[in-house]
């Protein structure tokens, strides 16, 4: 989903960072051969999440959410050179496939693939993170954050995806959606806790910046 005229979205595109060759090939891939191949990040997100990345210049990163591996390759982009990247996923038909790209690009040994319940996984990683990235199950949002936010030090940053959901956020919530009615309750956590700061962008389907205080 796009906010802006189409047009005026394909000049932004068109003078931001380019996508990165290996990128591109991990795209066309996906919508190749992977179903529901939209889940993907995309060229300009991803530039966003890498120049994010890039300013923290995180140690560890979390990402709850792999798919096909697009957003962790952006996200490890920023990383210290001791750094390591945690992924999380409950599809493990998409190791290979992942572990193909993240070894090609450089950061393979760095980047480290769970299969599972992001729940029960987290818990097991004896981090402290700098840069999270939430983009899974939307109706576990406050479950992730809750299980998170002790891993978290002051000026650490989450990033969360898909916090508008189609608009859905604004409209009379349906009988049954847990989806969005997850999302209404995390977007109104993270804007109203005192220890958080965040900021709603409207890149793609929504995207959060919040910040540890």
């Amino acid at each position: 989903m796009h906010f802006l005229p189409e047009k005026l979205d394909d000049y932004v595109i068109a003078h931001s960072q380019k996508e990165p060759k290996l990128l591109q090939e991990l795209s066309r891939e996906t919508w190749q051969k992977v179903l529901a191949p939209r889940m993907l990040s995309g060229h300009f997100q991803g530039r966003v999440l890498s120049m994010i990345s890039k300013l923290i210049n995180p140690k560890n990163v979390l990402e709850i959410g792999t798919y096909t591996g697009y957003s962790a390759l952006c996200l490890v982009e920023g990383i210290q050179t001791n750094g390591e990247l945690h992924t999380i996923d409950t599809n493990e038909e998409l190791y290979d496939f992942q572990r193909r790209y993240f070894n090609k690009s450089g950061y393979g040994n760095q980047i480290i693939q769970h299969i599972g319940n992001a729940l029960d996984i987290i818990p097991t990683i004896d981090k402290t993170f700098d840069l999270v990235f939430i983009d899974a199950d939307k109706k576990n949002y406050p479950n992730y954050l809750k299980i998170i936010l002790p891993m978290l030090k002051s000026g650490s940053v989450i990033l969360t995806d898909n916090v508008l959901w189609t608009g859905k956020v604004i409209e009379e919530l349906q009988k049954g959606d847990k989806d969005t009615e997850a999302l209404i309750k995390y977007n109104k956590i993270i804007n109203e806790d005192s220890q958080l700061e965040t900021i709603l962008l409207p890149i793609r389907d929504g995207l959060t910046i919040t910040r540890v205080k």
